[in-house]
């Protein structure tokens, strides 16, 4: 069988559903998703953008869809898509043309406690828990941290000041970590997000906002860190037995509050990442 798979979204949303992706595998499948997600979507016989294909064209009125894109779906015998969901003039174009779409929820209803990874997976009707992973070559663990202190809504942010504070408390070198357009002088920038998932999969830790890296990092494979406000971390946190979740009022969680959920993860941790690691008060009396 041929099998579309159209996931539209950000990183995070995007690195949750891998998952699902991956169960709904086929004979040949090819991915549709953002840009920058592409490198991501390692298991894919194709994997393109979805800016590229000429689908935002399909279902807009007065305007004909590229004949390109419609032999393209026509060449599917199965298509899934968390894309259009929403657009009940895209939903009523492809019924006309008679292709295979079959459409899921692009995201949780509101209220509902279950995590976005579940509920992706159970939608392509496979069993939870969803773990999402990213697959970098093996490669020596590092002695650094890696901070990422941004987000895609400063209401997610997290104090660069308390950071900062918190940087000079991990007791190892930290590279701070920043997207193309974020202002962080001296920041490491690595545009293929593969690339970047597979350097973060090197650090001692990582540490950072609910944001679309955070989730890079986890599904990396890297200890992790990560500071959630106003977002529910019981649907939208990082998975894996190496996350920890620091959450409530982002302007009461403390420097001493995060450094402890850092280095309190550190049983888990193999020794190589052990090695140089500082204790803060509350960790001391348990070691």
């Amino acid at each position: 069988m041929r099998r579309l798979l159209i996931r539209p979204g950000g990183i995070g949303d995007s690195i949750l559903s891998l998952p699902a992706l991956e169960s709904l595998k086929a004979d040949y499948t090819e991915v549709w998703v953002r840009q920058d997600v592409v490198p991501l979507i390692g298991f894919a016989d194709r994997a393109r953008s979805i800016a590229s294909t000429g689908i935002d064209l399909l279902g807009l009125e007065g305007i004909d869809p590229p004949r390109a894109l419609l032999d393209q779906l026509r060449g599917f015998q199965s298509i899934i898509s968390w894309y259009g969901s929403n657009r009940e003039e895209f939903r009523a174009e492809v019924q006309r043309l008679g292709l295979p779409f079959e459409f899921l929820h692009a995201l949780p209803a509101p209220g509902e406690q279950v995590h976005a990874a579940d509920f992706f997976l159970r939608q392509a009707g496979a069993s939870v828990p969803a773990i999402p992973k990213i697959d970098c070559p093996p490669a020596p663990i590092g002695n650094f941290a890696v901070i990422h202190p941004f987000s895609g809504s400063p209401r997610k942010n997290w104090s660069i000041d308390r950071f900062r504070k918190l940087a000079g408390q991990l007791g190892m070198p930290v590279n701070w970590c920043a997207g193309p357009e974020e202002d962080l002088e001296g920041a490491v920038r690595i545009g293929n997000l593969f690339e970047l998932a597979c350097w973060l999969s090197t650090a001692r830790m990582y540490i950072g906002n609910d944001s679309g890296i955070t989730h890079l990092a986890a599904a990396a494979g890297a200890p992790v860190v990560a500071i959630f406000g106003p977002t529910d971390p019981a649907v939208w946190a990082p998975r894996g037995d190496r996350v920890r979740v620091v959450a409530g009022n982002l302007e009461e969680i403390t420097v001493e509050q995060v450094l402890d959920a850092a280095l309190s993860g550190c049983e888990k941790l193999s020794p190589d990442r052990q090695e140089a690691l500082p204790r803060t008060e509350s960790q001391r009396q348990r070691w």
